[in-house]
């Protein structure tokens, strides 16, 4: 019995070092891609709002789609004159 708590108590620790950091970097991915529909010059009002609200309600799915397909409409920094 001992033998089989010992096994489960290692795969949830097991679990825990790989699930941890792995919920960290999706939640700041979220929060980058957050920022960026925010913040994204190349985007008007209205599909930023849309952006924006997919991210949020859509969670991950939300933030990946974004950076596949509104991500790259960034708008390139005008040269100096």
């Amino acid at each position: 019995m001992f033998a089989i708590m010992a096994i489960g108590g290692l795969a949830f620790i097991l679990a825990l070092l790989i699930l941890a950091p792995l919920a960290l970097l999706l939640m700041v991915f979220w929060i980058w891609m957050l920022v960026d529909a925010i913040q994204n010059k190349g985007l008007s009002d209205g599909e930023k709002v849309g952006w924006v609200l997919a991210i949020v309600f859509l969670h991950f799915l939300g933030a990946l789609l974004y950076f596949f397909i509104g991500h790259p409409k960034r708008r390139p920094p005008l040269a100096a004159t």
